[in-house]
């Protein structure tokens, strides 16, 4: 093999090894705490530990109860749990769109970017693969038969709501709203504060140790891409 196709060779397995890397993987770290490596935060568990804790009947609250439910959560040792973040970007206020912006379906999640865009859109739509109700041309994508919709894939998590999700995150052209997700459809817009939607607690950072890793080792392409590399040095 001469050096120039063993050099192509050796960037396209590498490009590979990181495209597989750069999805994220979800870590069950014990005790009902799950880390995402590409957001680096950490998840509680149970989607819905606000009722199954005995903190409120069904879960669902209000934003400002939702608020107060997660900042004021202890668990695990740790207290410094909220809300997941959504960015609003662009034009200040909903930008509605089949893709690529910050409200509607198939939004900006920023997960393999420096900034995260939405960690509740980033969770559904790369980490677990879901698809939106809507593909970014605005057709149907066929997840429309029955609950729980378009939430076919619910990870490591457990009681996911296919509902939808508060963020901790006000909208800032009426501040009597604020962002969240809806995990039946996949589609991310706003809602006024006083309805009662679900609550789902995170915190930035690792818990560390656990469990360890749920999927298998993505190094494989990796080593493959480091040892074409060197031999591409010895023969240069």
């Amino acid at each position: 093999m001469n050096k120039k196709r063993l050099g192509i060779l050796c960037s396209s397995v590498l490009l590979l090894g990181l495209a597989s890397t750069a999805q994220a993987t979800l870590y069950d770290r014990g005790s009902g705490m799950i880390y995402d490596d590409v957001l680096d935060i950490t998840w509680l568990q149970d989607a819905n530990y606000a009722k199954t804790s005995g903190y409120d009947a069904d879960g669902r609250m209000d934003w400002n109860a939702a608020m107060a439910w997660a900042t004021g959560l202890s668990y695990g040792g740790y207290n410094d749990w909220r809300l997941p973040t959504i960015v609003d970007t662009g034009t200040s206020g909903c930008d509605f769109a089949y893709g690529g912006t910050d409200c509607g379906y198939n939004v900006q999640t920023g997960s393999v970017a420096t900034t995260v865009y939405s960690e509740l859109a980033s969770l559904f739509y790369d980490t677990l693969g879901n698809n939106g109700w809507v593909d970014t041309s605005g057709n149907p994508t066929g997840c429309s038969g029955s609950d729980p919709w378009c939430l076919t894939n619910t990870g490591l998590f457990t009681n996911m709501q296919s509902n939808f999700y508060w963020s901790g995150t006000e909208y800032a052209p009426g501040t009597y709203r604020a962002w969240g997700f809806y995990t039946g459809s996949g589609v991310q817009d706003t809602n006024d504060k006083n309805v009662e939607l679900y609550a789902w607690a995170v915190r930035s950072g690792d818990v560390g140790g656990g469990g360890g890793g749920t999927v298998p080792e993505p190094g494989t392409l990796l080593l493959m891409s480091a040892g074409l590399a060197g031999l591409l040095g010895r023969r240069r």
